[in-house]
């Protein structure tokens, strides 16, 4: 599995607003996730089963944890222009009027966590640019599920974003247990995700 990145076109605009025209404009494959990371438009192939059923986990464990008036989704694009970035992740928690607005994608203030589920081919956008971007557009958690990381499976948990940095909150193998703190305060049992 690997992206492709749509390079910046030379004599057309390649301000933020070009690239958020772009991306909205063009037709792109069915099925694939469409990305602005670091100003480069990147299209990745859906992901595999393993990754959507460590989503899917996730998702249904956050849905019973949270308010009524609050969202689980799966394909909302969040807006960071200070990262040059619109980033889909595997998993947003937000308030359901949110989504009521118009346009495909959402600001990030909005956005209360993010989840990312690395595969092969993004586990260094998830690990290193979205973290950056996520921590800079000042959404509170962001919760990493990484399958490839260099020391085994791991699930870390960021908070305290300052700058465009976070604090490391909490770090698990896969197999343990990991807590979200409130508005959350619900612990995600790490032992049924699948391993690659």
């Amino acid at each position: 599995m690997s992206a492709l990145a749509a390079e910046p076109q030379y004599g057309q605009g390649n301000g933020w607003e070009d690239l958020v025209r772009r991306w909205e404009s063009m037709d792109w494959p069915e099925g694939c996730k469409v990305e602005i990371i670091e100003g480069i438009i990147t299209v990745a192939p859906s992901p595999a089963g393993r990754h959507n059923a460590i989503a899917s986990r996730v998702h249904r464990r956050l849905v019973l944890g949270i308010p009524e008036e609050r969202g689980v989704v799966q394909t909302q694009a969040i807006t960071v222009p200070v990262r040059r970035g619109m980033f889909v992740p595997d998993l947003a928690v937000l308030p359901l009027a949110v989504l009521d607005g118009p346009g495909q994608y959402v600001a990030a203030d909005a956005v209360e966590l993010v989840a990312e589920v690395t595969s092969p081919s993004n586990a260094n956008h998830d690990r290193i640019s979205k973290a950056a971007g996520y921590a800079a557009a000042g959404i509170p958690l962001y919760l990493l599920i990484d399958s490839f990381a260099s020391g085994g499976p791991t699930v870390t948990l960021y908070g305290e974003p300052k700058g465009d940095v976070y604090r490391v909150l909490r770090a698990v193998p896969f197999g343990e247990e990991i807590h979200l703190p409130a508005p959350f305060d619900l612990a995600l049992d790490t032992a049924e995700f699948p391993v690659s």
